[in-house]
């Protein structure tokens, strides 16, 4: 799935970005600092903002793409409004969290990985998330879902779908 950015709807947050550059372009380490701003301005690291941060601090845009890509905290992909995490950890996983991760991935038509194109849901797995005893489990933002079979999925959903 692609995302097209679109300058002119994020003009502000460019903008925002432009003054953290002028910031921090000349001190160490500014390169890891910008994409760490540019991650909490976006919300992810399109391959223009990755670009804009590159040429500031002097640097090869497949260097700042390498950064991007190596640490997990970046993203290239925008998260949705909500983030539903599939625990696989070990616990979740015997007692059914792939079946459920299979369920939500055919309710919302993405992978993990993926954020529909409404930018309302996006998936990852996660591992063990500390609630064991509720396994398996998932969360959405910070709701904590336990003790899950596939047929609930559909309804946890809706409860996000309706605003």
């Amino acid at each position: 799935m692609e995302f097209a950015f679109d300058w002119k709807e994020n003009a502000t947050k460019v903008d925002a970005l432009k003054a953290k550059i002028e910031e921090k372009k000349d001190s160490k380490g500014a390169l890891m600092q910008l994409l760490h701003d540019a991650q909490s301005i976006f919300g992810y690291l399109p391959i223009e903002v990755q670009k804009m941060i590159a040429e500031a601090v002097n640097v090869p845009l497949a260097e700042a793409y390498g950064v991007a890509t190596f640490y997990s905290q970046f993203t290239l992909v925008p998260k949705g409004e909500y983030n539903i995490g599939v625990c696989l950890g070990t616990a979740c996983y015997v007692k059914g969290s792939q079946a459920i991760l299979e369920e939500i991935e055919k309710a919302l038509g993405i992978k993990v990985g993926e954020t529909t194109t409404d930018r309302r849901f996006s998936i990852e797995a996660t591992r063990c998330i500390g609630a064991c005893g509720l396994a398996p489990v998932i969360t959405v933002n910070e709701d904590v879902y336990g003790k899950l079979v596939p047929a609930d999925v559909k309804g946890i959903l809706t409860k996000y779908q309706v605003k």
